[in-house]
């Protein structure tokens, strides 16, 4: 089951995500879009969404950096693997408990009122639950990470991470001996890229650069007028 997870999941998560969404943008461009029920409860939604996204945007950098740059990188410039594993606990647990916060709030905005409810589609809903349970993990892993200050941990997810990208077959083998909390955030990270192209997140991917040329204005006529 470790090499399934660790050494196969991977592949299948990546596959699936990647082409799905290439796949959902040629065929249903339309459906390519973040749904916004600003109109609704707008206040909750401003506070809760720049929370979550101001830290779930920490999060995602800090894993982006730390997973993939090689570890030589940070052996050359002097930083060790102690002081990298630190930084990662204050700065991830930071960011972590304030994405949580906002992902709280808009995860009840949602659930609790009956307009935003009906207008959610099941992917909506599942999604932030599956983000919030990640959040949830992320900071459970912060408890167990204090045991290993020295950063000897950290280098076990570095090589999976790489490993996966280099095609190593031996990159499961890395994190078999981990504590079980980081294997169910492993997990369920690779189960998010999966589902992925289904849901309101493919919206982050996309970069508004049409608005660069677009014209100032928009012509608008009223409905007798262009009948006629």
């Amino acid at each position: 089951m470790n090499n399934f997870f660790f050494g196969i999941y991977p592949y299948i998560a990546l596959g699936v995500g990647i082409m799905g969404t290439i796949a959902r943008y040629e065929r249903d461009p339309f459906t390519w879009k973040s749904s916004s029920s600003q109109l609704l409860r707008r206040k909750q939604l401003v506070i809760g969404s720049v929370l979550f996204h101001i830290g779930v945007l920490v999060i995602f950098l800090g894993h982006f950096v730390g997973l993939l740059t090689p570890i030589w990188v940070f052996d050359a410039i002097g930083v060790s693997h102690g002081a990298k594993q630190i930084l990662a606990v204050v700065a991830g647990g930071i960011a972590g408990v304030i994405a949580l916060t906002g992902g709280a709030m808009l995860f009840h905005r949602r659930w609790t009122d009956p307009r935003i409810r009906k207008t959610s589609s099941f992917w909506d809903i599942a999604i932030l639950a599956m983000l919030l349970m990640q959040l949830v993990l992320g900071i459970g892993t912060i408890f167990v990470s204090l045991g290993h200050l020295d950063g000897h941990e950290m280098v076990k997810f570095m090589s999976w991470a790489q490993g996966v990208f280099t095609f190593d077959g031996a990159a499961a083998s890395y994190v078999s001996d981990v504590s079980i909390i980081f294997k169910l955030h492993l997990i369920l990270g690779l189960t998010i890229i999966l589902v992925f192209p289904f849901t309101r997140l493919v919206h982050m991917i996309s970069a508004p650069v049409r608005y660069l040329w677009r014209p100032g204005y928009q012509v608008v006529r009223s409905r007798r007028k262009t009948a006629e």
